[in-house]
């Protein structure tokens, strides 16, 4: 990517953070629990917590595989991936309800190298550009399709790629955190 090009995604990328920042503090000023993005102080605690959570929907998608409930092996393993999302938000001072929100400021934090998360794998679980990617096998799609048609299966293909995708970005959350 030129420099042009990296200049004008992080400037998108602020923007939406500014928007999730400010659609959060909007919500809670009208009395509302928020949808977007809120400053809160670092938290290597509930960072930690997210991990566990995160761990915790590896193993029940072992265990929903193993019982041959493969069609919901797909969000389990998304929420594996996003509890690590909401931990690295944690542990930099953000509280995200909104996916969106989670994902700009990761992708930020991907682009001004303060994560280690390869931008790769991270495009496999999300792209803010939705309509390039409406094809792609990405961990949303895959949970979307699984979640709301009426097919009872995972190919087993896409559960091995989506399992080794979690499993590397819960390692790697894991220093993160820990960093």
């Amino acid at each position: 990517m030129n420099f042009k090009n990296y200049f004008n995604k992080m400037s998108q990328l602020n923007d939406k953070i500014k928007w999730c920042l400010n659609k959060a503090q909007k919500e809670i000023n009208e009395g509302k629990k928020h949808r977007g993005l809120l400053p809160i102080t670092p938290d290597i605690n509930i960072a930690r917590e997210h991990i566990n959570k995160s761990q915790h929907n590896l193993r029940v998608t072992l265990y929903l595989h193993n019982g041959g409930f493969t069609d919901w092996c797909s969000s389990s393993l998304f929420y594996t991936i996003y509890h690590c999302f909401l931990g690295i938000l944690a542990k930099y001072g953000y509280e995200s309800r909104n996916q969106e929100c989670t994902f700009a400021v990761i992708e930020n934090l991907i682009g001004n190298n303060e994560i280690n998360i390869n931008i790769e794998d991270f495009k496999k679980v999300i792209s803010l550009d939705v309509s390039k990617n409406q094809e792609k096998n990405t961990a949303i799609n895959l949970r979307e399709n699984s979640q709301y048609s009426t097919k009872t299966s995972l190919k087993d293909t896409e559960y091995k790629k989506l399992l080794n995708l979690a499993k590397k970005i819960l390692d790697d959350t894991k220093i993160i955190i820990e960093e």
